[in-house]
């Protein structure tokens, strides 16, 4: 049975120690009697389980290697106990902003630079593998920008004006009414109209601004805008609006601003896959939270090499 818990104490208390947060792991992917184990190595569901409880080899002569349950996962060759790992799920599922690396590292007791790779793992593990179904309407879309003000860059690294916000990152997102958040980090607004295509299914209630990158979706979709520039934010007994998604932006730009105070162009789609994969269970209890994201800590590893190259 899948253990629940409705605080950080109460979930330390059901892993005193760290055979237990390394059975709870277990039966998160395994199931609680190993009935879904197989090797990491060549997927084979013969496996022998030693006594230790932390040991396991597969049966097959091909391959016969060893390996614990973390391998395979985020966790693997990580030297932190998995019950600080466990703690650190707990924070950054918790807190509706995030936690920040240097908050981590004095709340569990390692540096900045290990709580920072710990954070960028946790991400790593949020990330959407891929959509498998398209979303349903009404969908509202929108756009935004991060980054500093070119005004308040060196001279030597301002970049030239032009068409749209000048030395911004680019976020696009779409927000099903009642449903699910999608974001993503793109190059620039080109196209926008096609990640509408990807993302939608035909023929739904689509709602987007007056910019001109969506002109044409009338033909797959039921098209509506918004006019924000002539002060318009909603319409038809304001059904038609893109509040909601501005309002998940907002929530983005405050975890970004307010708790990392600084996000790179280059980790930016990690610290959305962390935003949308907490906004879209937003309604789920913390313990749910913690082992929804143990689940999808079965995605592979990303190594500190990896991270910063």
């Amino acid at each position: 049975m899948k253990m629940q818990f409705d605080s950080l104490f109460a979930m330390m208390e059901a892993f005193p120690d760290e055979q237990t947060a390394i059975d709870h792991l277990r039966s998160i992917r395994w199931g609680e009697n190993n009935e879904r184990a197989h090797c990491p190595h060549c997927g084979s569901t013969r496996v022998m389980h030693f006594k230790d409880g932390k040991t396991h080899k597969c049966s097959e002569k091909e391959c016969r290697k060893r390996f614990s349950i973390k391998v395979g996962t985020i966790f693997e060759d990580s030297k932190i106990p998995l019950r600080k790992w466990f703690m650190a799920i707990w924070l950054i599922t918790s807190h509706k902003k995030g936690i920040a690396s240097t908050t981590l590292a004095k709340d569990i007791h390692v540096t900045q630079k290990t709580a920072w790779f710990m954070t960028q793992r946790l991400r790593f593990a949020a990330r959407t593998r891929s959509f498998n179904r398209k979303m349903q309407g009404p969908v509202e879309i929108d756009e935004t920008f991060m980054g500093g003000k070119e005004k308040n860059k060196h001279a030597n690294k301002r970049q030239n004006a032009g068409r749209g916000p000048v030395g911004k990152e680019v976020v696009w997102g779409a927000l099903e009414r009642n449903g699910e958040l999608r974001v993503m980090h793109i190059p620039n607004l080109h196209g926008v109209k096609q990640r509408v295509f990807d993302n939608v299914k035909e023929g739904e209630i689509v709602v987007t601004d007056e910019y001109g990158g969506y002109r044409g979706l009338s033909t797959a979709y039921f098209h509506q805008t918004v006019n924000h520039g002539a002060g318009q934010y909603a319409h038809t007994g304001n059904y038609y609006h893109t509040n909601s998604i501005e309002g998940a932006w907002s929530q983005f730009k405050r975890q970004v601003y307010g708790i990392h105070h600084w996000v790179s162009g280059k980790h930016l789609h990690r610290y959305l896959s962390e935003f949308a994969w907490r906004y879209n269970r937003r309604e789920h209890g913390e313990g749910d939270r913690v082992n929804d994201l143990l689940k999808w800590a079965d995605g592979g590893k990303l190594s500190y090499k990896e991270l910063i190259a």
